[in-house]
């Protein structure tokens, strides 16, 4: 089954609509919490429901590796495996090629295990399969990600050998009950943008996701390069910004006509003590909040702004107390999810550049 997107309301270019898959129906603008080998640091399946998560992004990469796809596969998927009923995306091992320098050719990459130091090569093709045992909702294919700053030509080649990695991974493709999403590549460069999404639109995949932005670059320089992408990407389908999550990238995004997002940042800034509010970043390292008794964010209805001050959980911090990571993960999760769902009303009541200009008087 391809996806099937319902256009619920538009605001200029942004938009809230619902997307049908095998497995149910999700609502945009959306984001999916990162849970790298199966799981959100600090989070289960149980608090991510609490949460009022509709989607969990896992990777490739890490459980091929730890525990294996065919264990995964074995145990009913992924969603039996988290014990999840919720939307899974597993990426494809992209963001590695870019992350770990691995050896590339026009086949496929050669990486070496960070848990044993083994050598694994991925393709096209087995990420496919790869990925089929793992039994998400949502699949990527297998793309090359430039470092940026980055020299034309090494644009354009990444361009071409993702091109022709989707194609590939289009003809692999098998399970019915499985969307394929291509990617777009093209660094900062407008034209290699354009000219990669009217590449990947080309193939024909149940979504698109742009990839490559995010690793180096300003906003100012990504955004430019988004629009360039959109502009070539079908309107029909989810349209996914992969690996944004700061507050103003998101809501410019969305501005842009971008549906979905995925991003560590929640998680990675709770572990080292930074909550996401209205006010902004508040890092509970600092002394000042030692006797602060009010709660982390008083607007938000989350579980650990409900009970704990801003004292105690920076003692937690300070003592390096296990649940402190919890805690603030689960705020930090929360308060992302609540964004999105703000874009989406907003959207919906047609008062989406008011909330835009509110978060980036913040954000930006």
């Amino acid at each position: 089954m391809t996806v099937s997107v319902h256009l619920d309301a538009v605001d200029g270019c942004a938009r809230a609509t619902t997307v049908t898959t095998d497995r149910g129906s999700y609502p945009t603008p959306a984001f999916m919490p990162v849970g790298t080998r199966g799981a959100v640091k600090h989070l289960t399946s149980a608090d991510l429901e609490a949460l009022g998560s509709d989607f969990v992004l896992c990777n490739t990469y890490h459980l091929m590796l730890r525990p294996g796809a065919d264990v995964v596969g074995d145990l009913g998927g992924l969603h039996r495996f988290m014990d999840w009923n919720g939307h899974v995306l597993t990426d494809s091992g992209g963001y590695q090629v870019f992350s770990l320098e691995p050896k590339v050719d026009d086949d496929g990459a050669v990486f070496r295990s960070t848990y044993d130091g083994s050598l694994h090569r991925l393709t096209p093709e087995t990420a496919v399969r790869t990925q089929e045992l793992l039994g998400a909702d949502i699949q990527m294919v297998l793309d090359i990600c430039p470092g940026l700053p980055a020299p034309k030509e090494v644009l354009q080649a990444a361009v071409d050998r993702t091109a022709a990695w989707a194609a590939r991974a289009k003809a692999t493709h098998r399970r019915p009950d499985q969307s394929l999403f291509g990617i777009v590549q093209g660094g900062t460069h407008e034209g290699l943008r354009a000219e990669s999404a009217r590449r990947t639109a080309e193939i024909g995949f149940d979504g698109y996701g742009v990839g490559g932005l995010s690793v180096g670059e300003s906003r100012a320089e990504m955004l430019p390069a988004l629009a360039a992408a959109m502009a070539e990407l079908p309107a029909d389908v989810p349209r996914y910004l992969m690996g944004v999550g700061d507050p103003a990238g998101m809501v410019e995004a969305v501005a842009l006509g971008i549906d979905m997002f995925d991003c560590v940042l929640p998680s990675r800034l709770a572990r080292h003590g930074t909550l996401l509010t209205a006010a902004g970043r508040l890092n509970l390292t600092n002394a000042r909040y030692a006797t602060d008794e009010a709660p982390p964010d008083p607007s938000c209805p989350c579980s650990t702004c409900a009970r704990w001050s801003r004292g105690y959980l920076r003692h937690l911090l300070q003592v390096r107390e296990p649940s402190a990571g919890r805690l603030l993960t689960v705020h930090n999760v929360r308060w992302v999810i609540d964004l999105v769902r703000r874009m989406r009303a907003a959207i919906v009541e047609g008062t989406f550049e008011s909330l835009r200009r509110e978060v980036l008087a913040v954000w930006g």
